[in-house]
């Protein structure tokens, strides 16, 4: 889910996604619709590719390239479930924060800081 998420982070490789979302492109007819040079549409593309996001179909001389609706669905799907999880009241005045931030996975508790702050 992050390289998706970095890839489509870019201003210009989102609309990239929205027109190929849209019409099937190649190379060219992107770098007039975007105002960019091809080769800056070709790395777009080499990102939006490595990231599953998009596949392309030789058209003659020409590939032209479509996104994979499938990656995208997936995606929201793994967003809604995100936005789905319940958020629990804090427990501060209980003393269960500590413990909780404590033994939380992927983060550490920095005692030696006077504002007791959670990296």
């Amino acid at each position: 889910m992050q390289i998706i998420l970095k890839a489509m982070a870019d201003e210009t490789r989102l609309k990239i996604l929205n027109l190929l979302l849209a019409n099937n492109y190649c190379v060219g007819a992107l770098a007039k619709n975007l105002d960019i040079s091809e080769a800056a549409v070709s790395q777009h593309l080499k990102v939006l590719r490595e990231a599953g996001l998009l596949s392309g179909q030789k058209k003659g001389y020409y590939m032209h390239y479509s996104v994979n609706r499938n990656v995208l669905r997936d995606l929201a799907d793994k967003i809604n479930k995100l936005a789905d999880i319940e958020c629990k009241a804090c427990l501060l005045g209980q003393g269960e924060c500590f413990e909780a931030v404590k033994n939380s996975k992927g983060y550490y508790f920095n005692a030696q800081n006077a504002d007791d702050e959670v990296k």
